[in-house]
């Protein structure tokens, strides 16, 4: 017999509900739901990064064969692949976005204070980009080459914690050099890109 709180949902204790409700609120993401809120979306998706489920077939499998434990893991519906792939679909995307803002704020409240491995008065933060391959005749609009589609994933790292501090999702060809361009930057802090 269970006793007490799984692993997970003592992970997602440490996540503001009030703070996730302001995002879900400002863009009306429970709008006309009966069942499948956004926590409980946030829920599964965190449960598939956290055990590296790989696609929704994935994390369908994995979460029905604990079918009976879903309510100690806080979701409160059934999951399948279809209410997975539709809300996914359908709910705003700019919801996850701002909660991610949050929780990165709140984590860099956290690791403000810890010492860095070389010693610097001043912030430090890594540029680093890595291409997603995409299929083409999916996402046409993210062309890259002539067989191949793309998009990029720039991210600014804070070495104190290696939080990123700022992710842009960019068109596959473009140099991260060229997103230095774009940032607002911090007076006395190091950046450097990584990588080629």
């Amino acid at each position: 017999m269970h006793a007490g709180k799984l692993i997970f949902a003592q992970l997602m204790d440490f996540v503001s509900m009030p703070q996730f409700r302001k995002c879900v609120k400002r863009y009306r993401g429970n709008k006309g739901v009966r069942n499948f809120t956004c926590w409980d979306q946030f829920l599964c998706m965190a449960f598939a990064q956290l055990t590296y489920r790989e696609s929704l077939r994935d994390i369908e499998a994995c979460l029905r064969t604990r079918s009976k434990k879903l309510y100690h893991l806080g979701i409160r519906s059934k999951i399948s692949r279809s209410t997975l792939a539709d809300a996914n679909d359908k709910r705003d995307w700019r919801i996850y976005q701002d909660f991610a803002t949050v929780l990165i704020r709140e984590a860099r409240v956290l690791y403000s204070k810890d010492k860095f491995s070389v010693r610097l008065k001043r912030a430090a933060y890594a540029l680093d980009s890595t291409t997603i391959d995409l299929c083409l005749s999916l996402f046409p609009w993210a062309k890259f080459r002539s067989t191949k589609a793309a998009v990029k994933l720039h991210t600014l790292l804070d070495l104190r914690g290696s939080i990123p501090s700022v992710i842009v999702i960019t068109r596959g060809n473009l140099h991260h050099v060229n997103i230095l361009d774009e940032l607002i930057f911090e007076p006395g802090a190091i950046y450097s890109p990584l990588g080629k």
